[in-house]
């Protein structure tokens, strides 16, 4: 398994340069899981967005963010933070896709899956979930004949 987080797959050099540590990882014989964050300041800028909304509709427009996976005044409500799990996890989707079509640019084999996909599990605790389990069996199999899964990192 290797993991890059957002500075790794910043840009679409960085992103191109991955693909290449993971071809030179196959060349040498070996299997691998990718897991990657969203592109750099991607997930602040998400945020960012989904506390503007907050503020606009409490008739504040502008102020602070307050801090990271909390939009305004809305944290503990369930719906808003699955939403903004939904939201947030779209920037490691986006990373994991590009170096999926990087890795296909540069001739290998490669999908990008999300958490589900792969058998991963977790508690239901909006924006702070842990991993209860990840099936090997199941993903084993869907990972064959050579091919990299890029899975995105974000556990909401």
């Amino acid at each position: 398994m290797q993991k890059f987080g957002g500075s790794s797959v910043a840009n679409l050099e960085r992103i191109r340069n991955v693909a290449q540590r993971v071809l030179a990882t196959q060349r040498a014989g070996q299997d691998v899981v990718v897991v990657v964050s969203a592109m750099a300041g991607e997930t602040n800028r998400l945020i960012g967005l989904a506390n503007q909304l907050a503020q606009e509709g409490e008739g504040q427009v502008g102020g602070a963010s307050k801090g990271p996976y909390v939009a305004s005044e809305r944290a503990g409500d369930r719906a808003h933070e699955r939403e903004l799990d939904q939201l947030v996890s779209t920037g490691e989707n986006v990373s994991a896709a590009l170096l999926a079509m990087a890795i296909q640019n540069a001739g290998g084999r490669a999908i990008s899956l999300v958490g589900h996909q792969i058998g991963l599990q977790t508690d239901a605790t909006y924006t702070n979930a842990r991993i209860l389990g990840f099936p090997t069996g199941v993903s084993a199999r869907r990972c064959r004949p050579a091919t990299w899964w890029c899975a995105p990192v974000f556990r909401g």
